[in-house]
């Protein structure tokens, strides 16, 4: 991917960058696992490309959501408690749940417009941590697995958007005969930490941008149906 060479998180030909926004309620007690965060954006995002919302023309997401995705892909993870998290259901949304983790996913809008609803909520900081006693989801059919790449370090907010970015492009790219199963099933995920088991051409990977946290190119994560 071209690098920008001016305005950062602006590449040539773009007259101004559209993220999409992902809010992950954080609250005190209990605090969702990170696992559980980033399982719960992966679906959010995807439950948001196929709401009817964005698939019917004249939809509330639907034109938002087609100039966004003619740039490249941005999202950003911020969060909410009590109020603010309640607050944000103001605006039209998909929602997605994983344990004690809800994470709601926004129509997208150019970087620098962000909702007044969205503006005020902390984007940088959210790291949570899964119980020691927490064990990997097993594979089933029809079932995606998102698989984070070892040794790549990413606070949980970072890792919510490469998730997302992973659970995208496993729909948009990956052969119909196996996302079908997945629509039919609910968009069921299950996110790890290990190295690709599935071929190239059975997998798609995120390549990040580099604009925070890792370097340019850096393959963050991978995504197939392995059951």
């Amino acid at each position: 991917m071209t690098q920008p060479t001016s305005t950062p998180w602006v590449l040539p030909g773009e007259d101004e960058p559209w993220s999409l926004s992902l809010v992950a309620r954080v609250e005190r007690e209990p605090a969702p696992a990170h696992t559980d965060v980033l399982v719960a954006a992966a679906r959010a995002v995807v439950l948001l490309l196929t709401d009817e919302r964005t698939t019917a023309p004249g939809g509330a997401f639907h034109d938002a959501v087609a100039a966004w995705r003619g740039q490249r892909i941005r999202k950003i993870t911020r969060r909410a408690r009590g109020v603010r998290w309640e607050r944000t259901a103001e605006l039209a949304h998909v929602e997605a749940r994983s344990g004690d983790a809800a994470v709601r996913a926004f129509a997208p809008h150019p970087r620098d417009d962000v909702p007044p609803l969205l503006r005020p909520l902390q984007v940088g900081g959210l790291d949570l941590t899964d119980p020691d006693d927490r064990a990997a989801a097993p594979s089933a059919p029809g079932l995606l697995t998102i698989r984070l790449h070892p040794g790549v370090r990413m606070s949980t907010g970072k890792a919510a958007a490469q998730v997302g970015h992973a659970a995208q492009l496993a729909w948009e790219l990956l052969p119909a005969a196996l996302t079908a199963p997945w629509a039919a099933g609910g968009f069921g995920v299950r996110v790890l930490t290990g190295a690709p088991v599935l071929g190239a051409g059975e997998r798609v990977d995120v390549r990040d941008g580099g604009f925070t946290e890792v370097p340019p190119g850096t393959v963050t994560a991978s995504a197939g149906f392995e059951g």
